[in-house]
């Protein structure tokens, strides 16, 4: 036997205690976007904190503005050795709508499944659960071996839910520090339970709120009806046009620096299998609705999109009042890909609004954030050993994926710290991740804990 085969024995008589301290973590109710629950925020830091703390790291609660950040450094054998930067987060989303949980979102429930025992509550997957994968791989190194292969730090942040605002200068300001030959990230996803995955691209996104106003105050529709400006209709008319019959994004310059997928990854894309009849069936849906002529993944994978996520304005109680508002919002966010600008998306966002609503209209804009689409090399000897790694613990080779939604910390954490980022998740598309009975199948979290130990022995060797 090898010392990894050690390891992995190690952990898997361990996995017990592994998945009841996830489950301690589960329970603290640290939503990082509700200052109510800013104690919690930081008692599950102290939960990392202690963790690493108990396997030889030199761990600590960084402040930032917001949530405090865990940073903590371990030695392995010595500053020869390679050296892994690993990030995660402790924050998790809202549980509401409460009601719609089949057990308390921060009491974790585990229940059988198809696939054997899974865990239902907040953060089960996204991100505390993944995170915990790792940390059990480094109990079973530190507890079977006295250390860890590698040299190895942990960031674990508090504040990915929010849109990571203070990481980024909480990074520069630590830049030094921080500095390692790669970064693992693991909160993505598998291709399906039993084939691992690499995501391999992200999409980036910008997105925005616009406001248009219009008369100085609400209106009485029967007396103003005809006459004044509906901001309501204005905003919809306008926002209508986003797309053409086709699905093409009609903002000016909107698709400079777009590139079609190489053949060899459409190609490698195809052979995945995917069953988009089944993936929109199992919500409810029958018909895709994307750009024409594209093929399902790169339409989800490797296409810019446009979404309006959220419209109101006006009267929207019980019963009826006939008003026409003075005022009309919505949520708009588009998903990038290498190559697009996502400040010239913004402007060109700006503009096609401008053009498109009355000379009385008023427009107001708000940008949340904005980050570009990314694409990860797979040409270093980390890439490859994570594609072993995983290959031996699933006895087939790992999918490499993109991945439709955005990071924006890796973004960060290549453009800050130079780093590329090892996407390594165990997912699920059925996970329910920021919805109602969230949950992770415990054969994942097994598998991911196993894979993360011999990604350290692979990265050692």
């Amino acid at each position: 036997m090898t010392t990894t085969d050690d390891v992995l024995a190690r952990l898997d008589a361990g996995m017990d205690a592994a998945q009841a301290r996830w489950m301690d973590w589960l329970r603290i109710p640290s939503i990082g976007a509700q200052p109510a629950h800013a104690a919690d925020c930081r008692r599950a830091a102290e939960h990392a904190r202690a963790d690493l703390a108990s396997l030889g790291f030199t761990a600590e609660l960084r402040e930032t503005k917001g949530h405090p950040a865990v940073v903590a450094h371990h030695p392995g054998p010595g500053k020869n050795a390679p050296h892994l930067l690993y990030y995660g987060h402790y924050d998790v989303q809202p549980a509401d709508p409460l009601e719609l949980w089949n057990s308390p979102p921060f009491e974790p429930t585990m229940v059988d499944g198809p696939h054997g025992k899974r865990v239902y509550a907040r953060g089960a997957v996204d991100d505390k659960g993944q995170v915990s994968m790792w940390l059990a791989a480094f109990r079973a190194w530190v507890e079977q071996t006295g250390s860890l292969p590698c040299r190895v730090t942990a960031l674990i942040e508090g504040e990915e839910e929010t849109g990571s605002v203070n990481f980024k200068p909480f990074v520069a300001a630590h830049r030094d520090e921080l500095r390692a030959d790669i970064c693992v990230i693991s909160d993505t996803g598998m291709w399906d339970i039993d084939t691992p995955a690499l995501s391999t691209s992200l999409r980036g996104m910008t997105y925005m709120e616009v406001t248009l106003r219009a008369a100085s105050r609400d209106l009485h529709s029967g007396m103003y009806g005809g006459s004044a400006l509906n901001p309501i209709t204005a905003l919809t008319r306008a926002l209508g046009a986003l797309k053409d019959d086709a699905g093409r994004i009609q903002l000016p310059g909107f698709y400079d620096g777009v590139r079609d997928i190489a053949a060899s990854k459409a190609n490698q894309w195809a052979s995945l299998g995917f069953d988009e009849a089944k993936f929109l069936g199992d919500i409810g849906l029958t018909e895709p609705a994307g750009e024409a002529g594209r093929s399902p993944l790169e339409r989800l994978w490797a296409r810019p999109t446009a979404d309006i996520c959220g419209i109101w304005g006006g009267y929207m109680g019980e019963g009826t009042k006939t008003v026409i508002p003075a005022e009309a919002s919505a949520k708009v966010s588009f998903r990038l890909v290498p190559g697009q600008d996502p400040e010239q998306v913004a402007e060109g966002f700006r503009r096609f609004m401008a053009a498109r609503v009355p000379k009385d209209a008023k427009l107001e804009f708000k940008v949340f954030g904005t980050s570009p689409g990314l694409e990860m090399p797979m040409d270093n000897p980390f890439m490859r050993a994570a594609q072993a790694a995983l290959a031996e613990e699933y006895g087939r080779p790992a999918a490499l994926i993109g991945c439709g939604g955005s990071i924006p910390v890796v973004d960060t954490i290549r453009n800050v710290l130079g780093l590329d980022c090892i996407l390594m998740g165990f997912g699920l598309d059925d996970d329910q991740v920021h919805s109602p009975n969230e949950k992770f199948e415990t054969r994942c979290f097994r598998q991911g804990a196993r894979s993360h130990a011999r990604l350290l022995g692979k990265v050692a060797g």
